[in-house]
């Protein structure tokens, strides 16, 4: 009886090309600076990141039933209301144990604290190791330019850069 093979070549380089931008992968995210944390905002950090993920949306009781209500949050505040006495299936209100923890809140979802800049000068004062920069939306496209020049020559990380730049 003959044996046979059961690795077929494209299979065995489907894997190596796997294998290679698995590596490309891993090299461009350490080229990627990351703020520094000490170990237990790191924890935290993941603990944020695990906890967003279970937060339910809390939406406006029936605003599915009217077009009028939009589904930002509201307290539900009728005497019958079913929202506002915790019927299961009609959503969750917003409570405490929610919440991020205290030492990770607020910071954007890549780890640094969020600044807004509106001129040059402004970016002399952020600290590129915990800080990255938000250029504001009324800053227009000539000042921008100037803003993410000087911040890549001083290593500050931009959180909005635009397309085209």
């Amino acid at each position: 009886m003959e044996s046979i093979s059961y690795r077929r070549p494209e299979v065995v380089m489907m894997v190596e090309e796997f294998n290679e931008a698995e590596e490309f992968s891993k090299a461009q995210a350490t080229s990627v600076s990351a703020p520094d944390m000490d170990p237990e905002s790191r924890r935290l950090f993941g603990v944020r990141k695990v906890q967003k993920g279970k937060k339910p949306q809390f939406k406006r009781a029936a605003c599915h039933k009217f077009k009028r209500l939009d589904d930002n949050w509201r307290r539900p505040r009728g005497s019958q209301g079913k929202q506002r006495r915790k019927y299961v299936a009609k959503g969750a209100l917003a409570q405490v144990g929610y919440g991020s923890p205290v030492a990770v809140r607020g910071l954007h979802p890549s780890g640094y604290v969020d600044v807004l800049i509106s001129s040059t000068a402004e970016l002399e004062l952020v600290d590129p190791s915990i800080e990255a920069i938000r250029i504001r939306a009324t800053v227009g496209a000539r000042k921008k330019a100037i803003i993410l020049a000087k911040a890549e020559e001083l290593g500050i990380r931009v959180l909005n850069p635009g397309r085209g730049e």
